[in-house]
């Protein structure tokens, strides 16, 4: 699995640097995104949706927010 830490970032900058994240990675791999931008649990899943990617979980923890995503068929 790889990491992904967009801490700090505010929309669309965590969405933007895991599209960009995204494209070098194969099908089938894991990616976990760690964010503090509360609006990334509503705009990662949705990205996700609209780009054939499949959402695994997405959790609060603390006060980070924590993604992960299986990479679709690119």
């Amino acid at each position: 699995m790889q990491k992904l830490d967009v801490s700090n970032l505010l929309c669309p900058m965590p969405v933007i640097r895991t599209q960009d994240k995204v494209v070098t990675m194969a099908q089938g791999e894991q990616l976990e995104i760690v964010c503090t931008d509360p609006g990334a649990l509503h705009d990662i899943p949705a990205w996700c949706r609209i780009n054939g990617h499949r959402l695994v979980s997405a959790e609060e923890r603390d006060k980070q927010i924590l993604i992960t995503i299986e990479v679709g068929e690119q």
